[in-house]
């Protein structure tokens, strides 16, 4: 029976066996490699005959003396962008579906996605020369109505705005499409209904526009949670200076450094592993209780 399903539905088998393929190769297959978190890796000896030190690693990471900056750095982070620009989308989806002249919703929309499309190099180049103290845009303007020049990039307080302000800049429009399939799918004879009842157009996007993307809401929440821990690299380590590293520092970049600069191997593979649990353990929590409270859940 299966088998005859399968000659039946080959096409579709075939255009599913490259992305599992893709993730067989590139996902699952690494982890082998993982097991280096709890040895005392040598390029030399290899993988497998690298003696085991247990949970060595992981402890000199918890008793290292940035261990708490890095920490929460990732955290308060991972937290602001959280809150900031997940919503976002959703407004911004919201009120686009709102828009009933084509041209100017064409308009609009090219314009939002457009950021999306640029490089994160070329996008916090871009950031350095506007934010210039000498030659920025932002600064000529604040000393033209009196103020002094802000140092951005080098002042640790600025580091944070400047990345949610960017994340948000650049991947506002990209997300809000998720957002403006779900509202294309619900039913306009509710939206009839309701302006024959005389209800606004408030009334409307909280009654049933938001009803109706909510189930989407929930599993994007789900795994904005469940990805957490996980913030931009090549951004943070564009944006990072000598000078703001206090607050720059996150785990991505402390692994990078301590993996590719000084090539501690094992080190740095406890500390991502250490940073990928802890995402797992927040994906399960925020799924159980999603579902308690709303019936909708990622799994």
């Amino acid at each position: 029976m299966r088998l005859k399903r399968i000659r039946v539905n080959w096409e579709l088998y075939l255009l599913m066996s490259l992305p599992v393929a893709y993730f067989i190769i590139f996902r699952y297959m690494p982890m082998y490699g993982v097991q280096i978190a709890f040895k005392d890796f040598s390029a030399a000896k290899g993988i497998w005959d690298s003696p085991w030190v247990g949970f060595d690693h992981f402890v000199r990471f918890f008793e290292s003396y940035n261990f708490e900056q890095v920490l929460k750095n990732t955290v308060y982070l991972s937290l602001l962008l959280l809150a900031v620009a997940f919503p976002i989308p959703i407004f911004i989806a919201l009120m686009l579906n709102q828009v009933k002249r084509q041209r100017l919703k064409k308009f609009m929309q090219t314009s939002i996605y457009a950021p999306y499309f640029i490089s994160t190099v070329v996008l916090i180049g871009m950031v350095f020369v506007f934010l210039s103290p000498n030659s920025g845009i932002v600064n000529h303007l604040i000393v033209a109505f009196g103020g002094k020049p802000v140092m951005f990039m080098t002042d640790s307080e600025w580091f944070r705005p400047i990345y949610v302000f960017t994340e948000v800049w650049q991947t506002t429009g990209f997300s809000s499409i998720i957002y403006l399939a779900a509202l294309a799918g619900i039913d306009p004879h509710l939206h009839e209904a309701a302006v024959v009842d005389g209800a606004s157009k408030w009334k409307r996007i909280r009654h049933i526009d938001i009803p109706g993307i909510m189930p989407t809401i929930v599993v994007l929440f789900v795994l904005a949670v469940g990805n957490l821990m996980n913030i931009g690299f090549e951004k943070a380590f564009l944006m990072q200076t000598d000078i703001n590293v206090d607050a720059s520092e996150i785990i991505p970049t402390y692994v990078y450094k301590i993996g590719i600069q000084r090539a501690q191997y094992s080190f740095s593979a406890a500390i991502g592993l250490f940073n990928a649990v802890i995402n797992l353990i927040l994906l399960f929590i925020v799924n159980r209780a999603v579902k308690k409270m709303s019936g909708n859940s990622l799994f």
